[in-house]
């Protein structure tokens, strides 16, 4: 039940945004004294519609965008004799820019505020995590119940016995090299007798004997248990901090500075994802940082939902506003950035010509931008189309 709520909000919470960052447009074109004839959310058949002042406001049935219409978007639009001298198209461009960067700024603003209640309701996390194998908190060997549940000990553990020290890397088990933290927990409980950690501490790379103990582990999915060697450590992790109001207005303006150069780096690594995803569709191993489609993101909200993370919800769907901020400013059309590289062009083009004393310059002919903007159609839904594939058959599992 609780996955399906989290899948619920998570997908409500895309659709929000994505109005949002309708409405960004809305409001600008508006408060420049543009005219907005529609604006619906969800593409297909209409569920209803209604009209206030000059704009139509709606909602249709598939919830997979949204849009807003503002008239004279470009010189190929039909208007209206009273829509000639508020067209799009014929205003400053400066006025231009700020109605096509508006759905930009809103998905920015929105991932702000959400990032902003993460630190006062959860704390920010440190985007910058120690390595995989890295040694956190060492303590005695607990036993532990079939019902999972692990009883008491006293004393030092394997770890602390053989002078292990909280942030040791290790690279390496009995000679088996290891980077993840699966491996080094496998590689250890396969132990039974003394054995050897390769490991970085300070900058120097040494390695510790370690004595394990012999302990029952039982698998979280139930069923029978095995003795395995453990030696009581976990894995490092730099624990989130929480803030008041005030204190978290700069904390999630820096929050928020990295991950706009995290965000902005996945962008730039999205064409060489290819690869990875189609592996994934075809039965090769899914790789956590490849992208994911709206059923993927909301599957991954409703993952997290169901195990009470609602901090990992929330910088989940913060994430995503970024993207979409982010994949808007492109400088292809259909999307913002190609309109706004129109509008800049147009701009610098009329400088030129104002300083050689000619007249303005005819708009941009879309008409002519219309191959590019195909290309860029249908390779932006074969991506989205592979990205639903890979999340629907070989879905990103953050819990396994």
């Amino acid at each position: 039940m609780l996955f399906v709520l989290g899948f619920v909000l998570f997908a409500l919470g895309i659709t929000i945004s994505i109005a949002l960052h309708e409405c960004g447009h809305m409001w600008t074109a508006q408060a420049t004294g543009m005219k907005v004839r529609r604006f619906y959310i969800g593409f297909g058949p209409k569920i209803f519609s209604f009209r206030r002042g000059e704009t139509e406001y709606g909602v249709k049935w598939l919830p997979l965008g949204g849009f807003c219409d503002i008239a004279g978007m470009t010189a190929l639009d039909e208007l209206e004799p009273e829509e000639v001298e508020r067209a799009m198209y014929r205003q400053a461009a400066w006025k231009r820019l700020v109605v096509m960067s508006g759905g930009i700024a809103m998905n920015f603003l929105l991932g702000f505020i959400l990032i902003m209640v993460l630190a006062v309701g959860w704390g920010l996390p440190n985007l910058n995590q120690p390595p995989e194998t890295a040694l956190g908190d060492m303590s005695c060997v607990a036993p532990q119940n079939p019902d999972g549940t692990v009883g008491t000990c006293t004393g030092e553990g394997p770890a602390q016995r053989a002078g292990l020290q909280r942030g040791d890397v290790v690279t390496a088990v009995d000679g088996e090299p290891v980077d993840t933290w699966k491996d080094f927990q496998t590689l250890t409980q396969q132990q039974d007798g003394p054995f050897t950690y390769t490991l970085e501490r300070g900058g120097q790379t040494m390695d510790v004997e370690v004595v394990p103990e012999q302990t029952m582990r039982y698998p979280s999915e139930g069923g029978p248990g095995r003795e395995v060697g453990v030696v009581g450590v976990g894995q490092e992790f730099y624990e989130p901090v929480q803030y008041d109001v005030l204190g978290a207005i700069p904390a999630s303006a820096a929050f928020t500075g990295d991950m706009f150069i995290r965000t902005f780096q996945s962008l730039a690594q999205m064409p060489a994802k290819v690869v990875s995803l189609w592996d994934a569709v075809t039965g090769g191993e899914r790789d956590a940082d490849t992208p994911v489609s709206v059923y993927g993101a909301s599957k991954i909200g409703g993952e997290t939902a169901e195990r009470g993370y609602w901090n990992m919800f929330i910088l989940v769907l913060a994430s995503l506003n970024f993207f979409l901020g982010a994949f808007n400013i492109l400088p292809l059309l259909p999307l913002d950035g190609g309109h706004i590289a129109v509008v800049l062009y147009e701009k610098i083009r009329n400088t030129f010509r104002g300083r050689k004393g000619l007249a303005p310059g005819a708009p941009v002919d879309y008409l002519k931008l219309l191959p590019l903007t195909y290309v860029a159609v249908v390779i932006g839904g074969a991506y989205m189309l592979l990205t639903l594939a890979a999340d629907i058959v070989n879905p990103i599992n953050l819990f396994p």
